[in-house]
């Protein structure tokens, strides 16, 4: 190895290094508020949606096996009701105050602006599953049956069009 290049090795690590060390102090010194109500860090949302994204996979490909219908619609609703409401909101009610302190933000899944109606039914499901590391978003892979899981997936995936009756089954 060249003397050059044995110099420019050496200034790559101490490079890194010098990084590493900064990247630390910065953190362990405040740098990052964990504060909800703190701005958000340069790149914060890209970093997450990537990460999120990765760990989502191909699970957009996965559907729901459950028939379409009015009793797996109002069983959804029973469901999320008592499991996801407390932070994403039912039609026609304001946000939790609990929901309103966190970061980010839940979205409130009944909101023409925060549906997610065009996700596909198997990225719901993965996120009700597994949960959103950092978010708040728990993971009910342990809590709820698969079934279960499914019935949120689809009042969610269908949250623009559903039935009067489901609309009641859920307070509003």
């Amino acid at each position: 190895m060249s003397s050059r290049t044995g110099w420019f090795v050496l200034g790559v690590i101490a490079a890194l290094v010098g990084f590493l060390v900064g990247a630390y102090l910065f953190v362990s010194l405040g740098g990052v508020s964990m504060e909800t109500t703190a701005q958000p860090l340069p790149l914060e949302a890209t970093v997450a949606h990537m990460a999120l994204r990765a760990s989502i996979g191909n699970a957009g490909d996965q559907k729901n096996p459950l028939p379409f219908n009015e009793a797996n619609l109002l069983a959804g609703a029973r469901e999320f009701k008592t499991h996801c409401a407390f932070c994403h909101g039912i039609p026609g009610q304001p946000r939790s105050a609990a929901a309103a302190g966190m970061f980010p933000k839940p979205p409130q899944l009944f909101k023409r602006h925060e549906m997610v109606t065009d996700d596909p039914e198997g990225v719901t499901y993965w996120k009700a599953t597994h949960g959103i590391r950092l978010s708040g978003m728990p993971g009910f892979g342990n809590t709820l049956s698969d079934t279960q899981r499914w019935q949120i997936t689809m009042l969610v995936a269908h949250a623009d069009k559903l039935s009067p009756a489901v609309r009641t089954a859920l307070g509003q």
